[in-house]
């Protein structure tokens, strides 16, 4: 059985194993703002998906991530369309992603009627990285 549901402090450790790119203040913030879920299949953690709100107003997925020993089993799927579905319910009307183009994540995000919209690179030294794709969908 899957279950969805928004991420609690008590999944800190669980979550670091899957995101290695969140500052723990971070973490705490999309906690108490319910800007992070948790997916569990028969009652083990299997996946994540965290957002923040592009230009304040509209719903970013930052981040979707499930197991390696999971994935290819529609689990991803699963927490985008409770992500979408909640968020709709919040009356919001657009969602956006991103993921660099060297990443198959656009087919995955394609399938399930993202757009692309536009992109940047970054050649900063340090920061340096492959073009990332933003994408949109209306919900």
């Amino acid at each position: 059985m899957l279950e969805v549901r928004y991420a609690e402090i008590e999944d800190k450790d669980f979550w670091y194993r899957l995101d290695k790119h969140l500052p723990e203040p971070e973490f705490e913030k999309k906690v108490r703002d319910k800007q992070a879920y948790i997916l569990i299949e028969d009652g083990v953690k299997v996946g994540l998906l965290r957002y923040n709100l592009f230009w304040d107003n509209t719903p970013f997925c930052t981040m979707l991530f499930v197991d390696w020993s999971k994935q290819k089993r529609g689990y991803g799927r699963e927490l985008m369309k409770h992500w979408e579905k909640d968020m709709k319910k919040q009356g919001y009307g657009m969602l956006m992603t991103s993921t660099q183009v060297d990443e198959d994540a656009q087919h995955f995000y394609r399938k399930l009627g993202y757009k692309d919209c536009g992109g940047f690179t970054v050649d900063i030294p340090g920061y340096e990285q492959p073009m990332e794709l933003f994408m949109n969908k209306g919900i």
